[in-house]
C-alpha cells in the first residue's frame, strides 16, 4: 500500500506539469482552431530559458521561471502577430505547414545555439528527499507540483472569473458572435496563443532540473501534449487539466508494475484504444458549438 501512494505522489507531480502543457496546447486549438506543431519547441525554449538565466547569468532559480514565462509569452505572440495574423486560419494545410517550418527552425536554433550536450540545470533544492511517514518525495519535485497547481488554479479564475476569460469563453463558443458583441477577435487570437506559449515554456523550465534538457526534448513533450488533449477531446480545457493527470497516471503505474523500459508506450497505447472506441476524448461530447 506504501508502494501505491508514493506512484500516486509521483503521477501527481508529473500530471501538474502534463495538464499545463495540455492546456496550453489545447486552448490554442479551442479558439484558433491551429494545431500548434511547435508547441514542444515552445516547451523546450522554456527550459533552456531556465538554464541560461540559472547556469550562465546566475539568476536565482525562481526568478528564471518567470522569465521562462515572459519570454515564452513574448515568443508565442510574436509567432501569431507575424505567422498567423494576415493568413487564413481555415485553410488548414498553409497553417499546418507554417507550424511544422517554425518547429523545425525552433528546435535547430536551439541545437545550433546550445548544441547537442544535455545541460543539468541546477536548483536550490536539497537532493535529501522529505518523508511524511513512508512516502518520500524530492524537495524540488513538491516544488513543482505547488506551482503547476497554482498556475492552474490561477488560469481557472482568470478563465472563469474575469472579463478577458469572458472574451476568451465567448470567442471560444462562437467567434461570429464575439464580434457582434464588441469581442476583439484578432488581439484574443494573439493573447491566446501568448498564454497557451508561456504555459508550455513554464512546463519546460519546471520539468527540465527534474531531468535534463536537450535540443530534442520537444518532440516527445509534443507528443504527449497532443496526446493529452486527444484523451480529454479537442478544444476541453477541464479535459486537458484531467487527461495531464491520466497520462502522468498510465505511464507511472505501467513503469511501476510492467516494465519500465516502456513508460511512453503506455500513455500512446491508451490513446489508441481511446481513438477506437471514444474518437472525440474521455471527457468531452461529440458535438461542438464553433
Amino acid at each position: 500500500m506504501d508502494e501505491i501512494f508514493q506512484h500516486i505522489v509521483n503521477a501527481m507531480v508529473l500530471g501538474s506539469t502534463y495538464a499545463l502543457l495540455g492546456i496550453g496546447l489545447t486552448i490554442i486549438f479551442g479558439i484558433m482552431r491551429v494545431v500548434n506543431f511547435a508547441h514542444g519547441e515552445l516547451y523546450t525554449l522554456g527550459a533552456y530559458v531556465a538554464y541560461g538565466m540559472v547556469a550562465l547569468l546566475k539568476l536565482d532559480f525562481f526568478s528564471s521561471i518567470l522569465v521562462a514565462a515572459a519570454v515564452g509569452m513574448l515568443v508565442g505572440a510574436l509567432i501569431e502577430f507575424v505567422f498567423l495574423r494576415r493568413k487564413d486560419l481555415k485553410n488548414i494545410d498553409e497553417v499546418m505547414l507554417i507550424m511544422i517550418g517554425i518547429m523545425i527552425v525552433m528546435q535547430n536554433l536551439e541545437l545550433l545555439a546550445w548544441g547537442g550536450v544535455a545541460k543539468i540545470i541546477p536548483t536550490p533544492f536539497s537532493q535529501e528527499p522529505i518523508s511524511f511517514g513512508s512516502i518520500s518525495i524530492a524537495p524540488t519535485r513538491l516544488f513543482v507540483f505547488g506551482v503547476a497547481a497554482i498556475l492552474l488554479f490561477i488560469f481557472y479564475l482568470g478563465i472563469e472569473r474575469t472579463r478577458f476569460g469572458l472574451a476568451i469563453r465567448a470567442t471560444f463558443q462562437d467567434q461570429d458572435a464575439a464580434r457582434i458583441v464588441g469581442v476583439n477577435v484578432k488581439r484574443i487570437y494573439t493573447l491566446t496563443f501568448a498564454l497557451g506559449s508561456a504555459m508550455a515554456a513554464v512546463a519546460g523550465a519546471l520539468l527540465a532540473p527534474m531531468f535534463v534538457a536537450t535540443p530534442m526534448m520537444g518532440d516527445l513533450a509534443s507528443l504527449k501534449a497532443f496526446a493529452i488533449v486527444i484523451l480529454g477531446g479537442l478544444g476541453n480545457l477541464g479535459g486537458a487539466a484531467l487527461g495531464g493527470f491520466l497520462l502522468a497516471f498510465i505511464e507511472e503505474f505501467g513503469a511501476s508494475y510492467i516494465s519500465s523500459a516502456y513508460r511512453d508506450a503506455f500513455g500512446f497505447l491508451v490513446i489508441i484504444i481511446v481513438m477506437l472506441f471514444r474518437p472525440q476524448g474521455l471527457f468531452s461530447v461529440k458535438e461542438r458549438v464553433g
